[in-house]
């Protein structure tokens, strides 16, 4: 009898992360010797728990991949690319991002890209304080926090809560180097060996295909995780994180990471430059 092995696999209890793990989550596809068993965390606790090794497979920050480099390799697929869209600062009166120097921001977490993005943004010439990320907007509203810096649907929100867009990091990131914002990526522990890394390289890609080959099944079941959003909202959000770069982050998205590290370093925030490893 062939054994079994389990395969525990780490994402954020969201729209776009369940779309994309519909079929592995759902069994509706073969996966040979592999059980794979999901663990729902936010992004932070999910780039803390990597930290220490954890889960044989999880998303994290791209940011918090640059501490990871010893344990884990980057999956070609899953990630979450911001296309000319990204993190959004946000405020109760008009702003812009000039004003923001040297202002205390509520940030979802120092392992985000978000933060990462953030930073570069400012020459870390900011003061911060990590608000659990669904409670960020609140926080503003309610004038306990004067910033606050939205991932996740509060990016597509926020006007209903009556919240000023000062910046979108994304359309920043693209306006300075002509690249997409790679915020959050899969990987894998490398202790696993590469065939078996592979195998779950080509098993994460085959779910993402299914999902976006039977986007209303897969869109019915992301809707469970959307915290009560709209359904157009959560099949907008949806579109923004999985789509052809989520299958894969070809050349230009593997370029769009290699500069955010180099950019993160050249800032003083990533204490070493970073070599990105991928699954081939």
């Amino acid at each position: 009898m062939t054994e079994i092995k389990t395969i525990r696999v780490g994402h954020s209890p969201d729209p776009d992360d369940a779309f994309m793990f519909h079929a592995l989550a759902n069994e509706k596809m073969i996966t040979p010797g592999l059980h794979y068993v999901h663990q729902l965390e936010d992004i932070e606790t999910l780039n803390r728990r990597a930290l220490e090794g954890e889960l044989e497979v999880s998303a994290v920050s791209i940011h918090a991949y640059a501490h990871l480099l010893d344990k884990y390799a980057l999956l070609p697929s899953g990630c979450s690319m911001g296309d000319q869209y990204g993190p959004l600062l946000v405020a109760k009166k008009p702003m812009s991002l000039g004003d923001l120097k040297g202002k205390k921001i509520a940030v979802p977490g120092t392992l985000t890209t978000a933060f990462l993005t953030l930073s570069i943004a400012l020459d870390r010439d900011f003061t911060y304080e990590v608000v659990p990320f669904d409670q960020i907007p609140e926080e503003v509203i309610s004038g306990r926090q004067e910033v606050g810096l939205l991932i996740h649907e509060g990016q597509l929100t926020y006007k209903s809560m009556g919240l000023h867009a000062v910046c979108d990091l994304g359309v920043w990131w693209q306006e300075k180097t002509g690249l997409p914002l790679p915020l959050g990526g899969n990987v894998v522990r490398k202790d696993l060996g590469m065939p078996l890394m592979r195998q779950i390289s080509v098993d994460i890609k085959k779910s993402i295909q299914y999902a976006l080959d039977h986007r209303e099944e897969a869109l019915n079941y992301a809707l469970k995780y959307g915290r009560g959003i709209d359904p157009k909202l959560a099949d907008q959000f949806v579109g923004m994180y999985v789509n052809a770069w989520t299958l894969d982050y070809g050349e230009k998205g593997r370029k769009a990471i290699r500069k955010l590290l180099e950019e993160g370093h050249r800032i003083g925030l990533l204490p070493a430059p970073v070599q990105a490893e991928f699954v081939d």
